[in-house]
């Protein structure tokens, strides 16, 4: 059974040296801050995230879950993704959950770290990781039109 994410002081303390090092352009190249408006507040809230790319694309996995930058993403549509002093705004789309396999594959593949999140492992067939993408969703990032 899979891991449930919780934010307590260890994990705020854990964000905010990713974030600062993300913000400076170090550690793991996948590594972003999101930034997205809170549905409730409008404030723009920040975390570091993920973002997967194949074949010129970039995907963005909820990897602890539906937190609350999914539900916002989701409201909002759009995002910034920043990283050593550039920030981009993109929309986002969330794939379906065959869209989402070779995307979860990936990250499972390059992200160990979250593996206890996941009730998949690389052994796992296509559907369960469909299945998967229901509780890890996974979002298109692309430029705003």
């Amino acid at each position: 059974m899979a891991k449930t994410y919780r934010v307590g002081t260890g994990t705020r303390a854990v964000n905010r040296v990713f974030q600062l090092m993300t913000r400076l352009g170090r550690g793991k190249s996948y590594r972003y801050i999101l930034t997205v408006r809170g549905r409730k507040t409008g404030r723009a809230l920040s975390n570091p995230v993920d973002v997967m790319e194949s074949g010129g694309r970039r995907r963005l996995v909820a990897a602890y879950g539906v937190t609350n930058w999914v539900h916002n993403a989701r409201v909002a549509g759009q995002v910034s993704i920043s990283r050593g002093g550039t920030s981009e705004t993109l929309r986002v789309v969330e794939l379906g959950p065959k869209e989402s396999v070779p995307v979860l594959r990936q990250y499972l593949r390059e992200v160990p770290i979250t593996r206890p999140y996941f009730d998949v492992t690389a052994e796992s067939t296509d559907e369960e990781f469909a299945a998967e993408a229901v509780r890890h969703p996974v979002f298109s990032l692309a430029p705003l039109t």
